[in-house]
């Protein structure tokens, strides 16, 4: 039988990538993944290899210097990078969700600006839309942008930003009331602004502060920040589009293609559970014998297997919708939603084959164990997805009396 969350129809390009990567994944970052992990360090050299393999410019277009290939290719990339360690899968994510907001949205002067330096990886992404007081609700955004002469002046505090020390660009959500009259709908007053700033914390430019990494069960060695705006001065061409309002709409655009990569991470690190669970259970002996030979175990085996096939073939699908140019909210929405339960449950069914020794830190099941729960509230919990899917489902499904 071939390994598992393999995937028809790919070109030999396609293949070849994805070869490139999971030899990347086996040599260069499972082997340190749980060192690095349980120190919060920063996985340079990591990154410098993903620089280097040109996957940082994996779906920008080849006139910006990148490979130009589709959000498929990207998210069985993904799959495998968390597989080799979810952290690493977020570093590149949030850059990706910049630069197809760039590429989908950008004016051509902002695509000329950012997207080669992007491709190369000297640029690198994040983006914000939460803040502390916000949650789910995108629409009680508070932060807000005023127009001042040929720039915008933002004030507020953000959240939860992946890659707010180490990015040197964010795209952030903000409320700017400028040419949209009270009373206009809380959506249509909301504008996508691309900063720029110096990598680090502290003061990274003048009005904007990273103040440290916010500490996580897990998640580790990528940052997590607040982002505070207090004056921040802002060109107008700086505004995503070049148009304001427009960016609760930019931010939904991007967040599809996120759900499809977070639904790939809960693919890639499920699939790794099951590989620790399954040699595991051959190895360990209890009553004589190999667990593996004991038939609650193959249960479990064979449960995991299902789940993480079908989580694959889900985000596939998924993946393959946005290619095709149509909407895919509603299979973005099912894919993330299932990933990331399936992961969370096949994690703990390796967790519990592994016995006590999987609360152990020399086990590698002990990260991933840590590392699951994130994916259930990434770009959107289950209730969230839950209700996207709902009321797609109405929209097709409209009884006519």
């Amino acid at each position: 039988m071939a390994r598992l969350a393999q995937t028809a129809g790919l070109t030999d390009v396609q293949q070849e990538i994805l070869s490139t990567v999971r030899d990347f994944v086996d040599k260069e970052i499972i082997p340190v993944a749980t060192e690095l992990e349980h120190r919060d360090e920063y996985p340079q050299q990591i990154v410098d290899g993903l620089k280097e393999l040109g996957l940082f410019g994996l779906m920008i277009p080849e006139e910006y210097g990148g490979l130009g290939e589709s959000l498929l290719t990207y998210a069985l990339c993904v799959e495998e990078i968390a597989r080799g360690w979810m952290s690493v899968s977020g570093i590149i994510n949030t850059h990706f969700i910049v630069a197809y907001m760039l590429k989908q949205h950008g004016t051509q002067e902002q695509k000329d600006h950012f997207l080669p330096r992007m491709a190369a990886g000297d640029i690198r992404g994040a983006f914000s839309m939460s803040e502390p007081g916000l949650g789910s609700d995108v629409s009680a955004i508070t932060s807000k942008a005023v127009k001042d002469g040929d720039e915008y002046v933002l004030n507020g505090q953000k959240m939860w930003l992946t890659n707010g020390g180490t990015s040197s660009l964010v795209a952030v959500l903000v409320r700017s009331d400028e040419g949209h009259p009270e009373g206009t709908a809380a959506h249509k007053s909301m504008t996508t602004f691309l900063i720029e700033k110096e990598p680090g914390f502290g003061e990274v430019r003048p009005g904007l502060t990273i103040p440290g990494k916010i500490e996580k069960m897990g998640y580790k060695g990528v940052d997590t920040t607040e982002l505070i705006m207090d004056g921040l001065r802002i060109p107008a061409d700086r505004v995503l589009g070049g148009v304001t309002g427009r960016g609760f709409y930019q931010m939904m655009d991007g967040v599809e293609v996120g759900r499809v990569n977070v639904a790939a991470r809960g693919c890639g690190v499920a699939q790794r559970a099951f590989e620790l669970g399954v040699q595991y259970a051959q190895q360990r002996h209890t009553f004589g014998k190999p667990i593996a030979q004991h038939q609650a175990i193959q249960f479990k085996l064979a449960e995991m297997a299902t789940k993480v096939e079908a989580a694959h073939a889900m985000m596939v699908n998924a993946a393959r919708k946005k290619d095709s140019g149509e909407r895919n909210d509603l299979e973005a929405g099912m894919a993330k939603y299932l990933a990331s339960e399936y992961c969370k449950e096949v994690v703990e069914d390796a967790f519990r084959i592994h016995g006590g020794y999987g609360f152990s830190k020399e086990y590698e099941i002990e990260r991933l164990y840590r590392e699951a729960p994130m994916l259930l509230i990434g770009e959107g919990t289950a209730e969230i997805q839950k209700m996207i899917i709902g009321r797609r489902l109405l929209e097709e499904y409209r009884f006519q009396s």
